[in-house]
């Protein structure tokens, strides 16, 4: 082949890259001047998003269910000059969220983006969790989630314009030892979020499923413990303090708000979360196995009586291994006290 031939053969590649790269740039929608409505954007990865998106240009809204903490988060946001609304819900009851929306909509306008946050964790062996612990965790991340997609969907479809980014979990596509509620509720987001994506994407409406694996945002001393609480929160602790094995909350805030902005169906955060993901879509008998025998490393038995992190500190959790989770807890203002840890 002659150099007419390689050119003439290079322009239909060259034009089918340009026409990605012009597809891509269509898709790609900036939160500047946009309504961002975070749930659980009170501390922790809620909190991160909502300082995140603010500098990009994005008007604030944020719920949680602790009034001081959701006063103290919008002070620290106005400070630094983004136009936000904090409003107190519980995300798990539909007439408060309802009422939620409308007073974003009264005080910013319409929601152009929702992240639906909101989120507990209980963690102790299933023999000491009860009904009321599968309850609440599926109350405040599966119809927690259901409740506000609801009310800011019809506004986004009449628009023909939304976006939608559901956080769920590796837990919601791997189930671990010890956090059944937890990946209960997780499991039902991912399907709910996967389910309303392929069904809203023609009238405009990007949703994109957000896989999260360990993050360091400090939640652990706000989750609640059962069991042998303090071995369970040492196990869990340390886990989400590591740098290897617990991504930056503001690495992960950044990758969150990115593929908002590029309409991606799907991000995973972290590499643990994708490779733990894909093995287990691929082998699910191997990492079942493989979990079982972490199940046996993990503490036994023990009291159903809850316990807060904070109560369930360890020389283990205290010492320099923990620093970085330490440190995340302090920028996160996950050192106030409430219910539940919502991101």
């Amino acid at each position: 082949m002659g150099r007419a031939g390689t050119v003439a053969g290079a322009v239909p590649i060259m034009a089918a890259a340009a026409a990605v790269l012009v597809a891509r740039r269509r898709r790609l929608r900036p939160l500047d001047g946009r309504v961002v409505l975070i749930t659980g954007g009170s501390r922790g990865l809620g909190l991160e998003l909502a300082r995140r998106a603010a500098e990009r240009g994005a008007r604030i809204a944020i719920c949680g269910r602790d009034g001081a903490s959701l006063e103290g988060a919008r002070d620290e946001l106005e400070r630094t000059g983004a136009q936000v609304i904090a409003v107190r819900c519980d995300v798990g009851r539909a007439d408060e969220v309802r009422d939620m929306v409308a007073a974003v909509q009264r005080g910013l306008g319409p929601v152009d983006v929702l992240i639906a946050n909101a989120g507990t964790i209980t963690v102790g062996p299933v023999e000491v969790q009860d009904p009321e612990d599968f309850r609440e965790a599926i109350d405040t991340m599966f119809w927690g989630v259901v409740h506000s997609v609801l009310a800011v969907l019809p506004g986004m479809r009449t628009r023909g314009d939304g976006a939608i980014a559901v956080i769920t979990s590796v837990g919601g596509k791997v189930a671990v030892p010890h956090l059944l509620p937890y990946a209960a509720a997780k499991f039902a987001a991912v399907g709910f979020s996967e389910g309303l994506a392929a069904e809203v994407a023609a009238d405009g409406v990007r949703v994109t499923t957000v896989v999260p694996g360990l993050m360091r945002t400090g939640s652990h001393l706000n989750a609640t413990f059962k069991g042998r609480h303090r071995g369970e929160f040492t196990w869990f602790g340390v886990g989400a303090s590591l740098p290897l094995v617990a991504v930056d909350v503001r690495r992960a805030a950044t990758q969150v708000l990115d593929a908002v902005e590029r309409g991606r169906v799907e991000v995973f955060v972290g590499w643990p979360a994708k490779v733990a993901a894909r093995v287990h879509g691929v082998m699910p008998g191997t990492t079942t196995r493989v979990l079982a025998g972490v199940d046996r490393l993990l503490p036994s038995g023990g009291a159903a009586t809850s316990r807060r992190g904070y109560e369930s500190q360890t020389w283990v959790t205290r010492s320099p291994i923990t620093l970085l989770g330490a440190r995340a807890a302090r920028r996160q203002r996950q050192l106030q006290r409430s219910r539940g840890s919502e991101g």
